[in-house]
């Protein structure tokens, strides 16, 4: 969703984007987008002084610029906001973590870990390997980074149940929403939203043999009897694991990861490595990554260090062929009427998300079945964009990372243009911005109340600044 520039100041930022330009400006990251676009390392920044105290927490002179520069670039350069007005988003989100603390706001390690994992993934991803992501950040090591992205993501944790804590008995009513419309009507301000499509599927999964699954199988039995005759795993593994990760220096470096129950690690995985005691070796098992063993090496508490390694069946260029020339019949079948889409996802479709929704694809940012054109995935807008409604792909080559492999169809189901904001129209869209507006009045009020009796320390270059609430407690 795109919005006019004399909208923003009705409508603030998103929690997730605070939330997220937050994270990177603590990691020191100028634009998370620009490595997604440019592929390029964004400039370094010098941290500086210290421009606010808020009880325990501080914000530095460099983190105002940082946050603005990533505002800028999650809104897509339409933000028209101050650095004093960008200080007091910044201080009321320490505010909230101060006091999440005074309120015994719960965080467990687990749900730390999980986010940790999350984002390490994510920022290796960007920048293309764990070494080069501690290189960047001017970390000693990784155990160093996820200690700190620890700490960050143990405050955004923070936040965001403090804020739920606060606006959560918030609702709009109807009439309140089609007040909201009506005065942005008034000024001028209606947002503008950005073209959005729906999308369905045929998806035929690309299976290897039972021969070569068999073989595979019998591979890591024979690995597994070797590890149990007194054989190096951490060996076996660089030698025949297929885990990208088991030649790198960092997490799953020579099989080895720490995990816990809620890591981010497929369900067959984490329930073979929780059924085992320390030492104990398991037997092969299949997942849609491909056909495993695991070792535990230790057991902490919640958390377990253990070694696997990952062998994935071939398929061979006749079972690809033979894939992709059966989806090409099922599409010709709908282009000719024998047969509908809808029919088709029933009768040929492996993927069970899909498979008995008609095929519609859900957006995973939203959970719905829109996707906002400018912010979809460079892979599937390449695919789609140039289609009309009703148009279907050509079948095309796909896969889950280091998992599943398959062919699809794509069929754009609906379109909608770049459009002014209509109430009819856009309801539900309205009706989250009346109440994101009303949460965000929410929490201005209770920062006035918690302002009075908290500690508040202002660098002098900022005093000058006309804040909002008061701050400077004049």
């Amino acid at each position: 969703m795109q919005e006019k520039n004399n909208n923003l100041k009705h409508i603030k930022m998103t929690k997730s984007t605070i939330i997220l330009a937050f994270l990177l400006v603590t990691l020191g990251i100028k634009a998370q987008d620009s490595l997604i676009v440019n592929n390029v390392f964004p400039e370094r920044i010098k941290v500086d002084g210290v421009a606010v105290v808020v009880g325990k927490n501080i914000v530095l002179d460099s983190d105002i610029d940082k946050f603005k520069k990533e505002l800028q670039q999650r809104m897509e350069g339409k933000l028209d906001i101050t650095d004093c007005e960008i200080l007091e988003e910044i201080m009321t989100q320490k505010l909230i973590a101060h006091h999440a603390v005074i309120d015994s706001v719960e965080v467990s390690e687990a749900e730390i870990n999980s986010e940790v994992e999350r984002n390490i993934s994510y920022f290796s991803q960007q920048l293309g390997s764990m070494e080069k992501v501690v290189e960047y950040y001017g970390f000693t090591d990784e155990e160093d980074l996820r200690n700190e992205l620890a700490g960050i993501q143990k405050e955004q944790l923070l936040i965001q149940r403090e804020r739920a804590s606060i606006t959560e008995k918030i609702d709009v009513t109807p009439e309140e929403v089609r007040t909201y419309f009506r005065n942005l009507e008034k000024e001028n301000s209606l947002p503008e939203f950005s073209a959005e499509i729906e999308l369905a599927q045929i998806v035929k999964t690309i299976k290897p043999t039972e021969e070569e699954t068999n073989r595979v199988f019998e591979k890591l039995n024979e690995i597994k009897e070797d590890i149990e005759g007194g054989y190096s795993f951490r060996l076996k593994a660089i030698i025949n694991s297929d885990d990208p990760a088991v030649s790198s220096n960092g997490e799953g470096a020579g099989g080895k990861y720490t995990i816990t129950r809620e890591s981010n690690f497929i369900k067959e995985f984490k329930e073979v490595a929780f059924s085992l005691d320390e030492g104990e070796l398991s037997e092969p098992f299949e997942s849609g990554f491909g056909i495993h063993i695991i070792q535990v090496e230790k057991v902490k508490g919640q958390e377990r260090d253990v070694r696997h390694i990952l062998i994935q069946p071939k398929i061979s260029q006749a079972e690809l062929d033979a894939s992709i020339a059966e989806l090409a019949d099922v599409r010709n079948q709908i282009l000719k009427g024998e047969i509908t889409f809808e029919e088709a996802v029933l009768k040929y479709s492996d993927d069970v998300e899909t498979k008995n929704n008609e095929g519609l694809i859900l957006n995973p940012q939203t959970n719905d079945t829109r996707f906002d054109l400018t912010r979809m995935d460079p892979n599937l807008y390449n695919k789609v964009s140039s289609l009309n409604s009703g148009e279907i792909t050509e079948p095309f080559y796909d896969e889950i990372r280091g998992g599943a492999k398959m062919h699809k169809i794509i069929l754009l189901k609906s379109k909608e243009e770049t459009h002014t904001a209509n109430f009819t129209k856009d309801y539900e869209k309205i009706q989250q911005l009346t109440l994101q507006k009303k949460q965000e009045e929410t929490v201005d009020k209770w920062s006035v109340d918690k302002l009075e009796d908290t500690y508040i320390k202002i660098n002098k270059d900022f005093k000058k600044c006309t804040f909002k609430n008061n701050w400077k407690k004049e």
